[in-house]
């Protein structure tokens, strides 16, 4: 085999400088072919993981249920009666159904006002049970906290803020409300975390003091606003100061996100028992599976990264005719050597080996060479601090050892596809005609 490879390496050798610029312009050709194959798939993968870390900011595997109205009568009870959750009802379902591993109901108020000396700013106000840090990952900055049980129990007046939000009341950033450009920014605050901690602010002229700031996060999807413009405090707080009787949304995670379905089905029959409406009303309920919705957007990231994986196998399969294209002339060049060989009793399947190894050769000479580039081009850019908020939100080409893998079997489906061909019409050469080739 060693003998072989070296027979192979000699010839090859020899091809190449008998066809120099046609072996040169094909290597290029499979270079630049690997190299757009790769950028691609690098670009694909890169999409496809930051995309994934900014759907889990709102939070990963857990469901939002809303209240609504009845469609169906039911044991002699009309319909279009809305249905209201109250704070019992978390508990309730926590007893119901057992396959949830958390369960919080939450409070919404818009417009609140909240100050911080001379500066007032008019937000949205949320109350929340301590497992949301969990749920809705309500991650805090270091030297903070999330609300905790004993806020509850003792309706402390303490209130957790979005980075956004510290920004407005203590930062240099006055903007108020939400713009476009934060749904994706990475920005750094100008004010430490530290030095907001244990300070107080005033909601609705009530002095809230301030326990921790939520770190900053990408967030793709959200149900009342981004987290970054709130200030959280505790649901039993909440209630306390503005009297709401009712529940605005219940958020659930289930023990395991592949029962989503039957959770979603236990949750109609408990809650139908108990404000008696048919469970088989959709309407009743309102139910937003936010794991379903993850397992659709990688659908769609997978199809993205398919189709630029197409675009980019085209650009190598043109290539790949080139390396034909030479092993088609290599062979009309060398038919008297392969009859010579034919006739001194070399077999069909050396000679088939042969120029197969050969194409081979070729394709992974270009293909290694291209798939160098790609490397050291996406981890240099990786290395430039590039400030772009779209580039933050979409992330940057990313090449995997998976990516790697399917191009060599590309490479190498090709380099076969290429070589095998010629390398046929080469090994059914007749040596009494190739003898008198010319």
């Amino acid at each position: 085999i060693v003998m072989q490879w070296s027979t192979i390496y000699a010839v090859f050798v020899r091809d190449f400088r008998k066809q120099k610029k046609r072996i040169t312009l094909t290597i290029i050709a499979l270079c630049w072919g690997t190299i757009s194959i790769m950028l691609l798939l690098g670009f694909g993968e890169g999409l496809h993981r930051q995309l994934t870390i900014n759907s889990k900011g709102m939070g990963e595997g857990i469901a939002v249920l809303w209240g609504g109205q009845t469609t169906i009568p039911y044991k002699g009870l009309g319909k279009g009666r809305p249905i209201m959750f109250v704070p019992e009802d978390v508990d309730y379902l926590r007893s119901r159904v057992p396959e949830l591993k958390e369960i919080g109901g939450e409070y919404h108020r818009w417009g609140v006002s909240v100050k911080n000396g001379n500066r007032v700013v008019s937000e949205h106000i949320n109350g929340v049970s301590p497992n949301y840090e969990i749920m809705r990952n309500h991650t805090p900055r270091a030297g903070g906290r999330m609300i905790n049980e004993l806020d509850m129990k003792l309706k402390r007046r303490v209130v957790f803020l979005g980075d956004r939000l510290m920004d407005r009341l203590f930062g240099s950033d006055t903007t108020s409300g939400f713009e476009i450009s934060d749904f994706f920014s990475n920005r750094v605050s100008d004010v430490k975390a530290e030095e907001v901690i244990g300070r107080e602010v005033l909601i609705n002229g009530i002095p809230f003091t301030v326990v921790g700031v939520a770190a900053h996060k990408m967030q793709m999807n959200s149900y009342s606003g981004m987290d970054q413009d709130k200030a959280t405090i505790p649901a039993t707080t909440f209630k306390a100061i503005f009297g709401d009787p009712w529940l605005d949304n219940i958020v659930y995670m289930p023990r395991d996100v592949h029962q989503m379905k039957e959770v979603e089905q236990k949750v109609y029959d408990a809650l139908g028992a108990k404000y008696k409406f048919d469970p088989r009303d959709e309407r009743a309920l309102s139910i937003w599976d936010v794991a379903e919705s993850e397992r659709e957007m990688n659908n769609v990231l997978l199809g993205i990264k398919i189709f630029l994986g197409i675009i980019g196998g085209l650009t190598l399969l043109i290539a790949s005719v080139g390396v034909a294209n030479i092993m088609y002339v290599s062979i009309k060049e060398r038919t008297r050597e392969i009859g010579i060989k034919m006739a001194v009793g070399a077999r069909r399947s050396l000679i088939l080996s042969q120029f197969l190894l050969e194409a081979l050769l070729i394709t992974f000479v270009g293909g290694f060479l291209g798939m160098g580039i790609s490397i050291a081009a996406t981890e240099t850019f990786k290395r430039i601090d590039i400030q772009s908020d779209v580039l933050t939100f979409m992330g940057r080409p990313t090449i995997s050892i998976e990516i790697g893998l399917i191009v060599v079997g590309i490479l190498g489906i090709m380099g076969l596809l290429a070589g095998f061909f010629p390398a046929l019409k080469a090994s059914s050469v007749s040596p009494v005609q190739s003898l008198r080739y010319e």
